[in-house]
């Protein structure tokens, strides 16, 4: 997928990109970021990132575990709605109103049970550690203290490993860092871009 970025940025003639992955988004971004060299990007934004490692390994402890995800790839196919829902019980670290919980779940009900399944099963298997120390633009972490889809500490990670990042924490959220504390969010986003 990182790939698709190269090709949107040469179909749209892009110069000077900051580039912005949110969760699986920022898995994708480190990846082009390592396989195109930064190509055009000047600036990175890491959302909420599902990396460097999704899921615990030997030499890894951190994330969730290689079965938890494979019970998210099972619900997609045997029962998509209530993996979902559960998915969004996790999501945010603030009461959610039902009609904000119903909006949600339909952006998940929208896209393809199949590239779910795949996008989870490349979560599952990736490792981007080595990608880390490639990217060589000035790079924000913004991260959620209650994340429970990615723990605070990859955020603490990838900040080790990105050379001159800047982490930035937002205490009261979740994975959905952007909704949990919206103004702050917005806030430093723009600071960030500049």
């Amino acid at each position: 997928m990182s790939d698709d970025i190269r090709i949107v940025i040469d179909t749209l003639k892009l110069e000077d990109v900051t580039l912005a992955g949110h969760s699986m988004g920022g898995a994708i971004a480190i990846r082009y970021m390592a396989r195109h060299a930064g190509y055009k990007v000047s600036k990175l934004a890491l959302l909420a990132a599902a990396a460097p490692v999704f899921t615990k390994r030997p030499d890894y402890p951190y994330g969730l575990t290689k079965e938890a995800v494979n019970k998210l790839i099972e619900g997609t196919y045997t029962d998509r709605p209530k993996m979902l829902v559960d998915f969004g019980d996790i999501f945010f670290a603030r009461f959610l109103t039902e009609s904000f919980k119903d909006w949600f779940h339909g952006l998940g009900i929208e896209a393809s049970g199949h590239a779910t399944a795949m996008c989870a099963i490349s979560l599952r298997d990736e490792d981007l550690r080595q990608d880390l120390s490639m990217i060589n633009v000035p790079t924000g972490i913004f991260h959620g203290k209650q994340d429970k889809v990615c723990p605070f500490v990859l955020a603490e990670l990838m900040h080790a490993g990105i050379k001159g990042s800047e982490l930035i924490p937002f205490k009261y959220s979740g994975h959905g860092l952007f909704y949990c504390e919206l103004e702050k969010f917005n806030r430093e986003l723009i600071r960030f871009i500049g």
